[in-house]
């Protein structure tokens, strides 16, 4: 089955209009798109789509309960709430810093966890 998809780029300001023509799930054209970039990010949104997450982890012995995390790469879109899980269940130890993996390669699939927030022990 042939279907035609129009999404927005999100990777510049320009905001292009994409059109994405899929065919048995691959890909057949992509129009629209002003640069190599768009065409790179039309093709993985419509056949693997990705996302960065953001949410919080719970701390032990911190300033604060939670912290503030996100992935180190992408995640695949469909398995967002398995990490979400994963990482609901987890907890971290104080201190923390900017940038520290507080949870490694996650559910296998070699993406990590990172703080982005300074946690100190708690006094």
């Amino acid at each position: 089955m042939e279907t035609t998809r129009q999404i927005v780029c999100i990777i510049c300001p320009r905001g292009c209009k994409i059109d994405v023509n899929m065919k048995d799930g691959e890909t057949k054209s992509i129009v629209g798109y002003s640069c190599k970039r768009g065409e790179t990010y039309a093709h993985t949104e419509c056949t693997a789509p990705t996302r960065t997450l953001t949410t919080t982890m719970h701390v032990t012995g911190g300033s604060l309960p939670i912290i503030p995390v996100r992935s180190q790469t992408p995640v695949p879109k469909g398995m967002m709430f398995d990490f979400m899980k994963a990482i609901n269940s987890a907890k971290v130890e104080a201190p923390v810093n900017i940038g520290d993996v507080v949870l490694e390669n996650v559910l296998g699939m070699g993406i990590n966890i990172i703080a982005t927030r300074n946690m100190p022990r708690a006094s």
